[in-house]
């Protein structure tokens, strides 16, 4: 018996089924998900209101009036921070440092898999919107996302928001999903603080006394159970089992009237100072990128204040795309797509 003939479509209609195959098999994502920041001094007020507008961050009043209050802080309160940026470039950097880490991590994970994946970003309160991004995932055909949040130390304010936000939105889209919400003592990222510890411990003529400057929080969250603070002082156990320092802890970022976690980084180094401390390494413990609070809070004002203190200050490089940090991440995601069975 004869084998059955083709006619000349056929090859071609092979070749348009295995590329619609490989466009349906693509389509793992994995979402990096941060805060955001205004990409120019004009986006400084929308920015602001919409981080305010957040009542998972700070609860302004009665609920109906959170976005009423939310608009008025951020007319007072964008042309000191307009200010502030504007001393730092302009805008916040978060942007394309995050676009960096993606494209650092998607090439990372490319080495590890042949499955056809992408790595995206989404942010919460300025563009690229997670809303956004999710569009543009469903449109390049993405099925399956492992949404992995930059925050690495759980707080309902943080991580807690931007899940809970992008869990809404992906709701609509025919996509199954997974978060993976902390990795505050995961290995490699205790390696890449590690790392840019001792590079800073090195710099100073003698060793130096090392603050950890963590974002503060609401003390009321930490009393409803939120993990944020027990998770924080987690990684510097971690690191202090590595490194050999005598260290402190402090709080920074404070925004509102409501009573925050103690000490804050203003309290300590003027403590630090009256202990006779003269070299200071601080460590951005909660933050992964370079943004305002390192560029502006710590280098500018703390370091402004250190120097009035008599106290010779530094801070460790933010961990933006170093190879370690990057090889975290790429565990982080091949570890949690191995186990969900994606590749």
């Amino acid at each position: 018996m004869q084998g059955r003939r083709h006619g000349p479509g056929y090859a071609a209609v092979a070749c348009i089924f295995s590329l619609s195959s490989d466009i349906l098999t693509l389509m793992i994502g994995v979402l990096l998900l941060n805060l955001g920041g205004p990409d120019s001094l004009a986006a400084v007020r929308p920015f602001l209101y919409n981080l305010f507008s957040d009542r998972e961050i700070i609860r302004l009043g009665p609920a109906p009036l959170q976005k009423p209050i939310a608009g008025l802080i951020s007319l007072l309160r964008s042309p000191k921070t307009r200010g502030f940026y504007s001393l730092i470039g302009g805008k916040s950097p978060l942007r394309e440092i995050t676009a960096a880490q993606a494209q650092a991590l998607e090439a990372s994970l490319r080495q590890v898999t042949d499955q056809p994946l992408k790595v995206y970003m989404g942010m919460r309160y300025w563009h690229p919107f997670t809303g956004e991004t999710v569009e543009e995932m469903r449109k390049d055909g993405v099925t399956k996302v492992l949404a992995l949040t930059l925050y690495p130390h759980y707080s309902i304010a943080t991580t807690g928001s931007s899940v809970r936000h992008f869990r809404g939105i992906v709701s609509r889209y025919p996509m199954e999903i997974h978060c993976k919400e902390s990795w505050y003592n995961h290995p490699l990222y205790i390696d890449s603080l590690v790392e840019k510890i001792r590079e800073g411990m090195a710099g100073f003529p003698e060793r130096p006394a090392v603050l950890f400057s963590a974002h503060s929080l609401p003390q009321k969250f930490i009393d409803e159970g939120d993990p944020y603070e027990r998770e924080i002082k987690g990684t510097i156990a971690a690191i202090t089992q590595r490194v050999d320092m005598d260290w402190s802890l402090s709080f920074q970022s404070k925004t509102g009237p409501v009573k925050w976690l103690e000490p804050s980084t203003e309290c300590m180094l003027h403590e630090l100072a009256g202990k006779g401390v003269k070299n200071l390494l601080v460590v951005p413990i909660s933050f992964v990128s370079d943004h305002i609070e390192t560029l502006y809070e710590i280098d500018i004002l703390y370091g402004n204040m250190a120097r009035g203190l008599g106290i010779n200050m530094r801070r460790t490089e933010s961990l933006n795309t170093s190879p370690v940090f990057i090889n975290a991440l790429t565990d982080l995601a091949v570890t949690d797509l191995k186990g969900l069975g994606w590749i």
